[in-house]
């Protein structure tokens, strides 16, 4: 899901069973007061730090103060607040200078400035504004002025960024949704552009029927699933975890895999597995990262076969290894592996563009899982993907 993760992905990771899910991990924001919000306030002198301190901490602001704009910089590298309250006359570097450092850094750009000043000049007051400044307070100030200006500029920001957060969340939902229906439309555009055009045997007509109905309703699952995640995370907290048979997934997998690549000249090599070998995650979460990784192979390591196996991984853990023959990924390439729209080369042996989103995606999801999604080169040449996740409770 990175770091910091996104909700779209810790939902699904609920609505799929997670062990850290389960257990309700505590968040420390449930026990800790609630402040209204982070003040920096920057000035030269002591007194006026105080009374501006106490002040705003009564009202449940949580503040810190600078002395001087150098130690301001070093405070909102730290820790950026929701408001910076600063004095315009300071020596060294006064209110102007430290106003337009912050403005010159992309992580505090958008940081809302209130000057404190005590001059009434017309001039000096525009010239606050073109700095970047969203309002002034003139000294000696009225406390509940102080207090307006403060409670107004930080339920701003703060609505902004709710919105920006938003935002984001439903732009990641939607890119989760788009890759995701890619592998299911491709497969049903493999199946009927063969049975359209008549370039199958007759006795795979019945399975090439079979993997669009298959890929139809996946597609549907997937829509569903993302539509309606918050929502199954919420009524699903107590229910009972979820769980995937890898045997099964092995079967699904041969179903839908093994005639594609039977059409390119290359063959899906599957390990058995035991019955009753279970992991803790949803089976269609599953199915869906898996394809991502052989959708991978079969773009990435054409003519390759692509083979399945499960092992043993950490104490309560199990691996599935998924690999192939091909080029595998450059050394420079693998620290970029999983980030977000990057592409492991130009290779496009599906006549399909690549998003670059596939692979961090799935580590997204497999992190949020308490599991672990990683890259290794094969013995002998070609890729080797390893998903570990937490065996099922039995």
């Amino acid at each position: 899901m990175p770091a910091a993760r996104a909700v779209c992905y810790r939902a699904v990771a609920a609505a799929a069973g997670s062990p850290l899910h389960r257990r309700g991990t505590p968040h420390r924001m449930r026990t800790a007061k609630q402040i209204a919000g982070r003040v920096l306030v920057v000035d030269d002198q002591p007194s006026n730090l105080r009374t501006i301190s106490a002040l705003l901490s009564r009202k449940g602001y949580s503040v810190q103060t600078a002395g001087s704009g150098e130690d301001a910089l070093r405070q909102l590298a730290e820790q950026p607040p929701d408001l910076l309250l600063l004095d315009m006359m300071m020596p060294g570097m006064d209110g102007f200078e430290l106003l337009q450092e912050v403005r010159a850094n992309a992580a505090w750009a958008a940081l809302p400035a209130v000057f404190l000043t005590a001059a009434h000049d017309r001039e000096l007051l525009l010239h606050a504004f073109d700095a970047g400044a969203v309002d002034y307070v003139t000294k000696p100030f009225m406390p509940e002025e102080l207090l307006a200006r403060v409670q107004a500029h930080i339920g701003l920001k703060l609505t902004r960024d709710r919105l920006e957060r938003v935002a984001r969340e439903r732009q990641e939902l939607v890119n989760l949704v788009a890759h995701d229906l890619k592998n299911p439309l491709t497969s049903i555009f493999f199946a009927s552009d063969l049975l359209i055009t008549g370039q199958t045997r007759p006795e795979r007509v019945p399975r090439y029927l079979q993997m669009v109905r298959d890929s139809a309703e996946d597609a549907l699952g997937y829509i569903r699933r993302y539509l309606e995640t918050q929502a199954s995370a919420r009524s699903q907290a107590g229910a009972e975890p979820a769980q995937a048979c890898l045997a099964e997934l092995a079967d699904w997998l041969e179903r839908r895999y093994a005639l594609q690549l039977d059409e390119r000249g290359a063959r899906l090599r599957i390990d058995p597995v035991e019955e009753e070998t279970t992991v803790a995650i949803d089976p269609l979460v599953l199915r869906q990262v898996c394809e991502n990784l052989l959708s991978n192979a079969i773009k990435y390591a054409p003519g390759s076969d692509i083979e399945l196996s499960v092992h043993g991984g950490a104490p309560g853990f199990l691996r599935l290894h998924v690999e192939d023959r091909g080029p595998g990924i450059a050394k420079a390439q693998q620290s970029k592996l999983f980030t977000p729209f990057f592409r492991a080369g130009a290779v496009d042996t599906a006549n399909e563009a690549s998003s670059g989103l596939g692979l961090s995606l799935a580590r997204q999801i497999i992190e949020a899982l308490g599991g672990d999604l990683r890259y290794e080169d094969r013995d002998g040449g070609g890729a080797c993907f390893v998903l570990e996740l937490p065996e099922a409770p039995r």
